[in-house]
């Protein structure tokens, strides 16, 4: 049994009474005997179709207590889990698994019933902690099975299938062993104090690695309690908090700066703020600027530890520590070690040398899923991220090398993007860059060269953003449309982004429609 499994299994078996998890949309907490029926249940479904050890399920829910026994069913089994968005369009989730082969997926009732092939099996089933849910099963893949592969789990087998934006308009594929994410949730867990006494509430989605590992496993781990929210919601939080007694949560910097803006959440908390005790609000994606992290501290009377991370090494690399954080910095390595590549190649943790972030550790990837050597050298993760360290080894974040947007905390994959929205006719040349966002870090922009320049440029940024909507998941839908002439290019014809985005903000042979 791996360590993970062996954690997991004993911890349930011994507290079956002990209440685990909390279901915000159900408003009802789940014990550990619940928990551990509901894996029964779902390891007797996968069982009865032969599902078992390296199959991989995709899973397509809103936020739902849910995951933790889905969780834990697939990993006892060997299975790897693959979380989407719930925003998720049919059309995508189906490229996504005729890709990639999925023996069998478990969505919402109303997801399953779009799926229209009859290779597709759909088993509905009700859990303690999903009274509805669809089972789905792919019979191509699983034609001459007779019984469930129960092999013992490996270390090494892949437990966690997470995307990461690329710039080639592929997600890049992060596969996250057994051993590594129970790596990343012992770390993160002792950087982030917590322990058996956390109320750990989780508004982040989770089909992103901060609430599966970053929260919900360092939560498991430490023995804590979680509270699952459907959502991030700025007039529910403070209630929320209270009402459950919440100590710690995870959030990115576009959520504290609506929390501080938001008048119903002032309110709420200016109301309930004498049996409210959030002593800890970690904060990643993006630097905070330095009023508002403190603005949130003094308001709050809360720690904001600020950090760094990424799906490939399971969430956090670095965090700032609690008796010592130095706003601005993404705080010190954690479990981790971190280095600055130079541009002649040498890694360094020499102060005030700007290069490439390279990370290595037990919880960060040697190889994706997909080759992507370049991404790798010599033992070494190269982040694409530009970074400094200080004197006393804080790190500082200067930019990204690669040409990623970050949008309130998710990463958006520009060439992903440009794929969809060029099957519109009317577009003749089309590029998608990140512009300014005070709320949400980057704004995705679509910059457009119309076929019919000046005709109907309004109903066509209509088009484009239905278009979006329609065909792309919430946080990679174009919220800007700006019309140009020409794009700048390279000698072979590359359009160069950065000089682009300087041309689009400074308004130079460009209009917003």
């Amino acid at each position: 049994m791996t360590a993970l499994n062996q954690h997991l299994s004993h911890q349930l078996a011994s507290e079956l009474d002990h209440q685990f998890v909390k279901d915000l949309s159900l408003d009802r907490w789940f014990t550990g005997r619940e928990l551990a029926q509901d894996i029964a249940t779902l390891a007797a479904v996968w069982d009865t179709h032969a599902i078992g050890h390296r199959d991989q399920l995709l899973v397509c829910l809103p936020n739902a207590a849910a995951f933790w026994p889905i969780n834990q069913a697939a990993w006892a089994r060997g299975m790897a889990m693959h979380p989407l968005s719930p925003t998720t369009p049919i059309s995508e989730l189906l490229r996504d698994h005729n890709a990639h082969h999925y023996q069998t997926m478990i969505l919402t009732p109303a997801l399953a019933a779009q799926l229209t092939d009859p290779a597709f099996t759909i088993v509905p089933l009700a859990l303690h902690t999903a009274p509805a849910l669809a089972l789905v099963f792919d019979q191509r893949l699983l034609a001459g099975r007779t019984q469930a592969d129960l092999s013992t789990p490996t270390e090494e087998d892949i437990a966690l299938i997470m995307h990461t934006s690329g710039t080639t308009g592929q997600p890049k594929r992060v596969g996250l062993s057994q051993r590594i994410i129970f790596n990343a949730a012992r770390h993160n867990a002792e950087s982030n104090h917590v322990s058996r006494e956390t109320v750990a509430l989780i508004t982040m989605p989770m089909f992103h690695i901060n609430a599966q590992v970053m929260a919900m496993l360092a939560v498991r781990y430490a023995g804590g309690q979680l509270v699952i929210a459907p959502k991030f919601s700025a007039s529910a939080f403070w209630p929320q908090v209270h009402d459950n007694h919440v100590t710690w949560t995870t959030v990115v910097p576009t959520m504290i700066m609506i929390l501080l803006l938001n008048d119903k959440a002032n309110a709420a908390y200016a109301q309930l703020a004498a049996g409210i005790h959030l002593d800890v609000v970690r904060c990643s994606s993006f630097s905070l600027p330095e009023d508002k992290l403190t603005s949130f501290q003094t308001r709050y009377h809360t720690h904001v530890l600020e950090g760094y991370g990424m799906t490939e090494s399971s969430s956090q690399c670095t965090i700032n520590p609690i008796d010592a954080p130095k706003i601005g910095s993404a705080g010190r390595a954690v479990g981790t070690e971190v280095a600055i590549r130079t541009d002649t190649g040498d890694f360094t943790q020499a102060p005030d040398v700007i290069g490439e972030i390279a990370v290595r550790g037990d919880h960060v990837i040697t190889q994706y899923m997909d080759p992507h050597p370049d991404a790798f050298v010599n033992g070494w993760f190269l982040t694409g991220d530009l970074g400094y360290f200080d004197a006393d080894q804080y790190l500082f974040i200067k930019g990204r090398k690669k040409e990623i947007i970050s949008r309130g905390g998710e990463k958006v994959s520009p060439a992903a993007v440009e794929n969809v929205l060029s099957e519109l006719d009317f577009i003749a040349q089309l590029a998608v860059i990140g512009l300014p966002d005070p709320l949400y870090g980057e704004e995705v922009t679509a910059v457009v060269v119309s076929r019919t320049p000046g005709i109907d440029e309004a109903a066509e940024r209509q088009a484009l953003l239905d278009y979006g909507r329609q065909h792309l998941a919430k946080f990679e839908q174009p919220t800007r449309v700006v019309f140009v002439t020409n794009f700048p290019r390279n000698a072979t014809g590359k359009v160069l982004r950065p000089q682009l985005r300087d041309q689009v903000l400074t308004g130079g042979s460009t209009h917003d429609a």
